[in-house]
């Protein structure tokens, strides 16, 4: 493709989950003025009759207590008796992530600020746990993204982190609720010791980056300042049970040092300070900045995108103290954002997204937590802390792509009302190529023409 990308495609695939019919008309003729206007207002709550995490923790004990009594009941005597049973055993799990993950595909399908959603996956897969960690985590994940992320994606960085590294799902997917400062009341009392998952993490994945000048010595000074951190027992019920605690006895005593800089140490709940402290200086530092501006240049523009770019995300990071609205807006004004070309392709859950938009179908809950897990990237279930990869190849493999074909083909089914090449006129407009337009025309019915248009290049590419 020659010149700059159509700007209405940027808008809407760069900068958005892909277009519904009639988006390419809303976005007028000032296609940056339109997303950039998607930064004013509040984020979009979504799932407002869904359990908050500590009551997730708690539905989740109670069913666990269920369980434990129904195996200590006498051996049913009878085919009918044993189905029963069967059927009350609870499933809790994952019964609230389906209806999590219920929650989040009808705001990817629905969403007239495509700008925050694409925000919100970036920053849930920058901050990733991740539901193959066990039935705990999954049972809390759609709530961490909702409490810990979505409120956050146009706020203060120094927040998000906080939240993040104090929600009960991260707590449990890095350890920190089996970590004990060697030298506090309860790791000496219970010979129980240090766990450095969290801090490592923080450091590496989600703070300075690998190459931010850290050390081992910063590793284990960030665990010690970090111990303590866990949650209340769900037992105790509302409204503490499930929720973030801080725990004096399992707290490291003494000043810790990291990155060259003393912390002191803090007396009681006082120490939870400590922590706090800490995290703001991360938040702050030179190589978090560079860190974020790259991956965010990354995963909008380019796999190896733009020097100048990545500077000025770096810039704007630093001169607003972390303040994202900030920062999406400078890379939203950035010439480089607006003139490379649309060719990184579209990772599963951009794909499923899009699917849903163009073809203005509802998502069923089950069928596109299966599709995602077909084409490689299952829901919420990252395979490490680092979370899914964000280039092009990572995403190229033989069963992957013919897993795409599959999903795609199933759509065009599901669709085949749809005439094809009005739907390519309608969400692809002048950017849709001549070939495109001729495999669409020449396609045996409309389901094989609605299939094609969406492993079209332009469809797959944003």
């Amino acid at each position: 493709m020659s010149g700059n990308p159509d700007p209405t495609l940027v808008a809407l695939h760069r900068f958005g989950l892909g277009a519904r019919p009639g988006d390419r008309a809303r976005v007028g003729a000032d296609a940056r003025g339109f997303v950039i206007a998607q930064l004013n207002g509040q984020v979009p709550i979504i799932g407002a009759q869904l359990p908050a995490s500590d009551e997730a923790t708690r539905q989740r004990h109670a069913a666990e207590a269920t369980r434990k009594e129904a195996s200590q009941r006498p051996a049913p005597s009878t085919m009918a008796e044993a189905g029963a049973v069967k059927d009350e055993e609870p499933h809790i799990e994952m019964t609230l992530f389906r209806a999590e993950a219920a929650a989040r595909f009808q705001q990817l399908a629905s969403a007239e600020r495509g700008l925050i959603e694409r925000l919100v996956l970036f920053w849930s897969n920058h901050f990733t746990v991740s539901a193959a960690k066990g039935a705990a985590v999954r049972a809390l994940v759609g709530a961490f993204e909702r409490e810990a992320i979505r409120p956050h994606v146009l706020g203060r960085f120094q927040d998000m982190l906080m939240a993040v590294e104090q929600h009960p799902a991260m707590l449990i997917y890095l350890d920190n609720t089996q970590s004990f400062g060697p030298n506090s009341r309860a790791g000496l009392n219970r010979e129980r010791g240090l766990n450095e998952n969290l801090a490592r993490e923080t450091l590496e994945l989600h703070t300075l980056g690998v190459d931010g000048g850290y050390g081992q010595a910063d590793v284990g000074a960030l665990a010690r300042i970090y111990t303590g951190w866990g949650i209340t027992g769900p037992q105790q019920g509302p409204p503490d049970g499930g929720r973030f605690n801080f725990a004096p006895p399992r707290h490291e005593p003494g000043p810790q040092t990291l990155l060259g800089r003393t912390y002191p140490e803090r007396q009681g709940k006082a120490g939870l300070e400590q922590g706090g402290a800490a995290l703001a200086d991360l938040a702050r530092h030179p190589s978090t900045a560079r860190f974020i501006a790259r991956k965010l240049a990354r995963h909008f523009v380019a796999d190896e995108p733009p020097a100048t770019l990545v500077a000025k995300l770096e810039a704007a990071f630093t001169a607003s103290d972390g303040d994202l609205s900030t920062v999406t807006r400078a890379l939203l004004e950035a010439p480089e954002a607006w003139s490379a070309p649309l060719a990184k392709l579209r990772t599963p859950m951009d794909f499923m997204a899009a699917l849903m938009r163009a073809a203005g179908r509802a998502p069923e809950g089950p069928a596109m937590i299966i599709g995602l897990r077909l084409m490689g990237q299952p829901l919420w279930q990252a395979p490490g802390p680092n979370g899914w990869p964000d280039t092009t190849a990572a995403w190229l493999a033989p069963e992957a792509m013919a897993a795409r074909l599959d999903i795609a083909a199933q759509w065009g089914r599901r669709a085949g009302d749809v005439d094809p090449l009005d739907l390519a006129n309608d969400i692809l407009g002048p950017a849709a190529s001549r070939d495109t337009r001729e495999a669409i025309a020449g396609a045996e019915s409309r389901a094989q023409g609605l299939a094609l248009l969406f492993m079209s290049p332009e469809f797959q590419r944003r």
